[in-house]
């Protein structure tokens, strides 16, 4: 069995993506580890390229620029990076530049990939998810964070990355999955106010036409972390890759997560849901068979 990893990135250092860290959080599992290094304005490529781990295949990519609805142009380079990776591997694991794999998980995952390995109805495997806000202590705990997305797919060239590039399918239908008892750590949310704000307008233009963007790009240059619905206090530990940059937060932030901005009805599915451990209602990009 061998199993490869994939990701893109483009921009990491303007940014503020983990990149590096995701990287390295899924190399002990890997045999291979492509990254597909899109136009960047700044020195992504050199650091890549810092990490220097020989398990590293790196690939360049031009992006679409027309692709401008919907994040389309995230889900055409996730393709491309899949289509690199060897085609002897039977597995291929799929971290987004912001994610990262506690290393308490890795027995998990390779057991889970070993026991699946030969059972071609399994399409996928099935990852929990963890969504930091604001900085590294706060946690989104409400229905607006997806619990879970697939994040290792079979080497199947029909799979293919869907809508935003969070799931895949094979044409419309949804992957048969197996479920793992871990965790994707994302930190897509935990950036200074101003760079956050950054980042979002620079991202935020895949999702918009020019007028939009237009309208978009007035927003203030700080991001105002107190707009949220529900939070919680992360009380566990951090995959050990994000131990300099947690070191180096230079910023500080205080949210009052006893305030829980939920419209009623969501009110009544989240205390269902925090006593039950059930998400009523829940959409799911994949089938769990």
């Amino acid at each position: 069995m061998k199993i490869s990893g994939f990701t893109f990135i483009k921009n990491a250092v303007r940014n503020g993506y983990p990149i590096v860290e995701a990287i390295t959080s899924i190399l002990p599992i890997v045999d291979e580890m492509i990254v597909l290094v899109g136009d960047c304005d700044d020195d992504t490529l050199g650091l890549i390229e810092s990490v220097g781990d020989s398990k590293i295949k790196i690939h360049h990519s031009v992006w679409d620029k027309n692709l401008r609805k919907g994040g389309a142009a995230l889900a055409v380079e996730t393709d491309k990076a899949f289509n690199l990776i060897d085609p002897e591997s039977t597995w291929a694991f799929y971290i987004q530049a912001d994610e990262v794999i506690h290393e308490k998980y890795y027995d998990t995952i390779k057991k889970g990939c070993e026991q699946y390995k030969d059972n071609k109805k399994v399409q996928g495997l099935l990852f929990k998810y963890v969504h930091f806000y604001g900085t590294y202590d706060y946690v989104g705990d409400s229905r607006k964070w997806y619990g879970h997305e697939v994040r290792i797919i079979r080497n199947d060239k029909k799979i293919v990355s869907y809508k935003d590039a969070q799931g895949f399918r094979v044409g419309h239908k949804r992957l048969n999955v197996k479920p793992l008892n871990a965790y994707v750590y994302h930190y897509g949310w935990v950036k200074d106010p101003e760079q956050m704000m950054k980042k979002n307008k620079n991202m935020g233009l895949l999702w918009r036409t020019d007028e939009e963007a237009q309208e978009f790009l007035k927003q203030p240059d700080y991001f105002d972390f107190n707009e949220f619905d529900s939070l919680a206090i992360f009380k566990d530990t951090h995959p050990s890759v994000m131990k300099n940059r947690i070191a180096q937060k230079n910023w500080n932030l205080k949210l009052d997560i006893t305030k829980k901005k939920l419209k009623l009805k969501h009110r009544l599915t989240y205390t269902f849901e925090k006593i039950t451990g059930i998400r009523l209602f829940e959409f799911k990009n994949y089938r769990i068979i």
